[in-house]
């Protein structure tokens, strides 16, 4: 079903597959184990598309796989489910589902709510198909995941580290799911650092190392401690360092007293110098939630205290008094990913290798030298980029970092997680040295054997409370497993009501909470001003504040387009100046009005298309490539007519304002493109692809989204809505003059900002830049009427501006914190 044939693959420095063969049969599963960096997620990335190989064939099927797409693989049949899931956090469960199987497999975005639901219900894990992926926590992207690979209904399945965040019933269920795709035929690749679980689901076992394979084998006819050894290439003595008795004069080094919080209720513990205490249970009752609050990272109420001092606020705090956590997603909280290893292992003390503020270059080189000596970090050197290394030299460099600091309590969330079993060794006698040397470790675990090997002591949470501690001989692999599965704890009712209320929060985190924010702001606004002056309200100023939204509108939604997909324009102000001066020549008395609005519109595209060329083709970066654009279009409209001149046809500036009551038309018609642009985003397409490459471009070019022509088809349809700004603009100056076109660079930002819009991409809303256009424009038109200077047409916007871009920032994070814990 699947046969790879002498691939070879080289990257700067490194030959990660040399002539590695590997194939796969039906009906069976075949395991491919390896320390990391041995080279099994570059093989699979090969097989599936993502990567071309330097040598070598990929036959699925049969056929060959003959460009380096992920959708011709899944047009063969190969469905994948990665160890970094390839889900984009901005767009819901349904988008990714339908963007990531097809939208023909699920009738299209329409149905693709009720199809999700359907393909999610046999895991019962309670998973609203129109939540945002960012929200969910990370056994529920795994089973996303998963569940987008099954609705492939593929000929080959590959599972790269499937069971990492999973509970051992969602294990279950996976290995039932691989037994019908076996049982209909397929064949499966099974990729996992658990021995234990590739004994017992796969039918073969090849064994990867240093990108070469070491041997093909039956399953049944090897031990894992065989297995274990031709992994690393040695023989393992031991694997848990023996447990050195806690001290009967050792103190109390970490203390909770009633500690609650989201998700956990009344928990008291003390943890004493030298002690390492475990938290276990099965996922979701609490225990990831525990161990962010000990480290300040959630809200908690309660005490805790550190050598007898209580410590009083979030993070920073609990760093203070000595608290280190160390987080189970290594990627997005553990590591600094574009700096080197040894800036990361520097990171949290850089005061130990600074002088007068300055960090010195050769002590902290020396530092990081000393670290990675010591914890036996693979790589070529301090500077080597961090991203480049496996997972368990990442995850050695967090603990060279963790123990740089001195802790007097270490929190460590699933330390081991995709993490190989050398690495494992050297990073348990990482975790019993912190304890020797006097911290106070708390390890939350999933994994019930290393819990065994490591703790003198284990709590068992369930539903938020602990239901059982074990110590000494107690702690066994059986006993945890035993009261976490037999527990018979009931929540709180008070604490489910405060989960039920985290809806609203996350209905004030999503895209359109801003736009009924913004909406109200606008009404109260207007009424307050009215009853302060009733002109405000007179049919003279409503028109012209009217008339003066439609081209900030049109501004701003093309700055948004960009946005969304993780661009931006700084040329939308002077490429608005340039259609007007163009216009001046030829919309003028005894011109020629259609001859005019065909070249501000190739103009308007030109611009666009030499936008895209550069940011997507030619690499350089948005605010460069169109800065440079900007200074180009400047100049241009200034060599045309370095002096106003050439008065717009006064029939055509009728024709632009004219307007229904006090309602100008053209402002009509520009909120209706606007809301039509929603519809895209929302319901087509073209919306799910741009907000897939502003979510996580690689995640969406894995996808088969084509990144680089979504991303230069933004810029081409922002100059595209430049030019009916253009017009309006044009029509309410009445001559060719492009120096006010240039205020709307930065007013379009200022909307963009106002509307809620991820500045980064992937997030945002068309109705909140309506919402968003209004009252900017009606910020600057107030002044006058509520008797203020004219600076105060400026500094109203700005501070508003700075309110709502404060505001959004806090509502997401908090939202995405609530959510992950």
């Amino acid at each position: 079903m699947l046969s790879l044939r002498g691939i070879g693959k080289s990257f700067p420095g490194v030959r990660a597959l040399d002539e590695v063969t590997f194939d796969v049969r039906p009906g069976e599963v075949h395991a491919l184990v390896g320390e990391n960096g041995a080279g099994k997620s570059t093989l699979m990335a090969v097989a599936s598309g993502a990567l071309a190989a330097d040598d070598g064939a990929v036959l699925i099927g049969g056929e060959p796989l003959t460009q380096a797409r992920p959708e011709q693989a899944r047009g063969l049949g190969l469905g994948i489910v990665r160890q970094h899931p390839a889900l984009l956090p901005d767009l819901t469960v349904a988008e990714n589902m339908a963007l990531g199987v097809g939208y023909r497999r699920v009738g299209g975005l329409r149905r693709a709510v009720a199809w999700t639901r359907e393909a999610l219900a046999p895991w019962g894990m309670d998973i609203d198909p129109r939540d945002r992926v960012a929200g969910l926590s990370m056994e529920k992207r795994f089973i996303v995941e998963i569940a987008k690979a099954l609705a492939l209904d593929p000929k080959v399945l590959i599972l790269d580290e499937p069971t990492e965040h999973l509970s051992a019933e969602e294990v279950q269920r996976l290995f039932a799911k691989v037994g019908e795709v076996v049982a209909a035929g397929a064949g499966v690749v099974y990729i996992s650092h658990r021995i234990p679980e590739v004994k017992r689901i796969a039918d073969r076992i090849t064994v990867l190392r240093d990108g070469r394979t070491r041997g093909t084998f039956d399953a049944c006819s090897v031990t894992e401690e065989q297995i274990v050894e031709r992994v690393v290439g040695r023989t393992l003595d031991t694997v848990f360092p023996a447990k050195a008795p806690v001290p009967a004069d050792a103190g109390a080094r970490l203390v909770t007293t009633g500690l609650s919080g989201p998700g956990f209720d009344d928990i008291s513990l003390t943890v004493r110098s030298g002690e390492i205490v475990g938290l276990a249970g099965v996922q979701g009752n609490g225990q990831a939630a525990l161990v962010r609050a000990l480290a300040g990272l959630v809200p908690s109420t309660g005490g805790i205290a550190v050598d007898g001092q209580r410590v009083r606020g979030a993070n920073a705090a609990a760093a203070k008094a000595g608290v280190v956590y160390v987080p189970a997603d290594r990627h997005g909280e553990g590591v600094f990913l574009p700096l080197g290893v040894g800036e990361n292992i520097v990171a949290r003390t850089l005061h130990k290798v600074s002088r007068f503020g300055l960090v010195g270059d050769a002590r902290a080189r020396a530092t990081a030298k000393e670290r990675i000596r010591d914890l036996a970090i693979k790589t070529p050197g301090p500077e080597t980029p961090i991203r480049s290394l496996s997972g368990g030299n990442q995850q050695k460099a967090v603990m060279a970092r963790t123990l740089l600091a001195a802790p007097k309590v270490l929190v460590v969330e699933e330390p081991t997680q995709g993490v190989d079993a050398g690495a494992r060794v050297d990073l348990y006698r990482i975790l019993r040295a912190a304890a020797d040397d006097g911290a106070a470790v708390v390890v939350l675990s999933s994994d019930n054997v290393e819990l065994e090997g490591l703790c003198h002591r284990v709590l068992i949470m369930s539903r938020g409370s602990v239901v059982k501690e074990l110590a000494g001989e107690e702690v066994t692999e059986a006993a945890i497993a035993r009261a976490a599965l037999t527990s018979t704890t009931v929540r709180d009712p008070a604490r489910t009501r405060v989960r039920r209320r985290g809806r609203l929060r996350a209905w004030t985190a999503g895209d359109q909470a801003p736009a009924a924010v913004l909406a109200a702001v606008v009404v109260l606004l207007g009424l307050g001003t009215g009853l302060h002056n009733g002109d405000y309200l007179g049919q003279f100023n409503l028109t012209n504040l009217l008339l003066m939204i439609a081209p900030l509108l049109l501004a701003g939604a093309a700055q948004q387009v960009v946005v969304m997909g993780a661009g931006f324009d700084l040329s939308v102000g002077p490429l608005m100046g340039l259609l007007v001066v163009i216009a001046s020549y030829w919309i003028v008395d005894g011109g020629n009005l259609v001859l005019g609005l065909v070249l501000m519109a190739l103009g308007a595209l030109a611009v666009g298309v030499v936008n895209g060329v550069l940011v997507t083709w030619c690499r350089v970066n948005p605010v460069v490539a169109t800065l440079a654009v900007y200074m180009a279009l400047q100049g241009l409209y200034l060599s045309l007519r370095d002096t106003p001149g050439g008065t717009i046809f006064p029939p055509v500036v009728a024709g632009v304002q004219a307007r229904f009551g006090v309602v100008p038309l053209v402002t009509v018609l520009a909120a209706l493109l606007v809301l039509l642009l929603e519809l895209a985003l929302r319901r087509t397409r073209w919306g799910v692809g741009l907000r897939a490459v502003g979510s996580e471009p690689d995640a969406a070019e894995r996808l088969g989204v084509r990144v680089r022509l979504v991303r230069f088809t933004s810029y081409v349809i922002c100059s595209a809505l430049v030019l009916p700004a253009g017009v309006v603009l044009m029509a309410e100056i009445g001559v060719g003059d492009g120096r006010p076109g240039l205020a709307y660079t930065l007013n379009s930002v200022t909307v963009v900002v106002l509307a809620g819009a991820g500045i980064f991409g992937g997030r945002g809303s068309f109705v909140g830049i309506i919402a968003a256009a209004v009252l900017a424009q009606q910020l600057v038109n107030v002044s006058p009427f509520l008797g203020l200077s004219p600076s105060w047409g400026y500094w109203l916007p700005g501070l508003i501006t700075i309110g709502a871009a404060v505001s959004y920032a806090q509502l997401r994070r908090t939202g995405g914190t609530g959510a992950r814990a």
